[in-house]
């Protein structure tokens, strides 16, 4: 139990700072294990991973343009590749911090492909050269609405966490689901997920484990119920985050494409996310109860606490509940949800209820990952290489049902041995040059319908301890094994993956897509 102890002994410390002692450790350390025998030479291991991050895209780089396999290739467009090929190996081979590479993937694109890159870059040479992007273009990603979004999610979540109000939240919503082992493991559940639709999975599966510390002291060391209870909050958190537009990155990501005609609004998006969030979790409590039953009959959960009755508490509360009706009902009033999620920056600064210390513990690093996700995705788009890629392949000639299949396939795949954020970063914009290409997929829900499916599936993949920080916390504990996490979450995920096809039809069918 002392290291389930030190694990919540953090548990006021911000998303940000969890994430970068707990998870990137965990993730760390686990990835070794998977490259290298961790009694092997770690510098070692640590240089290979640079040397192929560094080499393999400048062999993109440098291959003649008549070998690569996309017809009419530019150079733009083929520095646009080696920066994706890049991009792709740190965030898989994490040899440097994830944010740490979105802000190089940025960098890269001005240097290398925008109208102000070096001198020696912009060499024009007509049709073969390409288009330069434009730098104004790369650098506004910083600010894109979908940041605005998620910044607006963090200034919710820390004055909550500040003034307790997701503690004391947690603690009347548990009442009603009495002393029953069961019953408590299904009401955690539900409230771990009802917390990540709107904060940071990280920081609420701290505070939910932290919860449940006195529920593990009072079980049996060699109690199923244990390891059932630590699994259910990694499972609930990663879960839930699908619920909401603001739940997880890739929910935002897949807003950013999803404009226009093919737009989803955040009530539209609550309205058919929540209800599956809600399937799954029952399911999963299920799967739990039959692999870990609990002995014990009675279980007692104390959280101790009261609601701040002070002048800014209050102004929390209500700027809370006020955001989130205004994202439910945008239709009603005309603003969407980037510009709704502006309010709570306002009210919470203006209260000093955020500090200018306090915005030091924003979890930047989030931002600047999903930045660089925007930003490569941009230089795919606007370079033309993603609709040259996708008209590469003969896809018209595929089922659409094949397409939608293979594309959640190999986001929920992915999504198990690297950040869900960075599997949507590289997936979507392929996914949507994809879409726009097979008019076949129009009747089964055409952009839409392979974007939900390709989101779900990237917040689906959570079979290992590096698959999601919630994963990595739940591990720490000491309590639950790899093995634990792979059989519940392969479950879990196929589960989910098969309900998002059904989900998805379901919903073209009825034109509510």
């Amino acid at each position: 139990m002392n290291s389930i102890g030190q694990t919540f002994k953090s548990k006021s410390m911000t998303a940000t700072t969890l994430k970068e002692e707990q998870y990137s450790e965990v993730s760390g350390r686990t990835t070794k294990r998977l490259l290298l025998d961790p009694d092997s030479n770690p510098q070692l291991a640590l240089w290979l991973k640079i040397a192929a991050c560094v080499l393999i895209p400048i062999l993109v780089l440098l291959i003649p343009q008549g070998y690569i396999p996309i017809e009419g290739m530019t150079i733009i467009q083929q520095r646009v590749l080696a920066i994706f090929v890049m991009a792709t190996l740190l965030w898989i081979l994490e040899p440097v911090p994830i944010y740490a590479t979105s802000v190089l993937i940025v960098t890269m694109l001005l240097m290398l492909t925008s109208d102000k890159a070096l001198i020696f870059m912009k060499m024009d040479e007509g049709p073969i050269f390409g288009a330069l992007l434009p730098y104004k273009d790369i650098l506004s990603t910083f600010a894109s609405p979908i940041i605005m979004l998620f910044l607006g999610g963090f200034f919710l979540a820390m004055a909550a966490t500040k003034y307790q109000l997701d503690q004391n939240l947690a603690r009347v919503l548990l009442k009603p689901f009495g002393k029953k082992p069961s019953h408590v493991m299904l009401g955690l559940m539900l409230i771990t997920a009802l917390f990540s639709m709107f904060m940071s999975n990280t920081a609420t599966t701290v505070m939910m484990l932290a919860i449940l510390t006195p529920v593990l002291a009072s079980l049996p060391a060699k109690e199923k119920g244990r390891l059932g209870f630590v699994l259910a909050i990694p499972i609930a958190a990663n879960t839930g985050g699908i619920g909401t537009p603001i739940g997880t990155p890739p929910n935002a990501i897949a807003m950013k494409y999803l404009t226009g005609e093919n737009a989803i609004s955040f009530g539209h998006w609550m309205a058919f996310a929540v209800p599956f969030v809600m399937i799954i979790l029952l399911a999963s409590w299920f799967i739990l109860q039959k692999f870990y039953p609990c002995k014990k009959e009675e279980i007692t959960i104390n959280i101790k606490g009261a609601f701040d009755k002070s002048p800014k508490a209050i102004t929390v509360y209500v700027t809370f509940v006020v955001t989130i009706l205004l994202w439910l009902l945008g239709g009603l009033h005309g603003m969407n949800a980037y510009v709704v999620a502006i309010i709570p920056v306002a009210v919470f600064t203006l209260t000093n209820i955020i500090t200018k210390d306090d915005l030091k513990r924003i979890s930047w690093d989030v931002l600047w990952l999903v930045t660089g996700g925007i930003a490569i995705g941009m230089a795919l788009e606007k370079s033309g290489l993603a609709s040259a890629a996708v008209a590469s392949i003969p896809f018209a000639s595929f089922s659409p049902y094949v397409v939608i299949l293979s594309a959640a396939v190999l986001s929920i795949v992915m999504a198990n041995f690297m950040s869900n954020t960075a599997t949507a970063n590289l997936l979507m914009p392929i996914v949507v040059a994809l879409a726009i290409s097979m008019e076949s997929l129009i009747p089964y829900g055409g952009l839409k319908a392979i974007m939900v499916c390709v989101t779900f599936a990237s917040s689906l993949g959570m079979a290992l301890p590096i698959s999601t920080p919630p994963n990595a916390l739940a591990h720490a504990t000491g309590v639950i094994q790899t093995k634990d996490l792979i059989r519940t979450g392969v479950l879990v995920g196929m589960m989910g993956l098969i309900l998002t096809f059904i989900l998805v039809y379901l919903m073209n069918s009825l034109n509510w897509l």
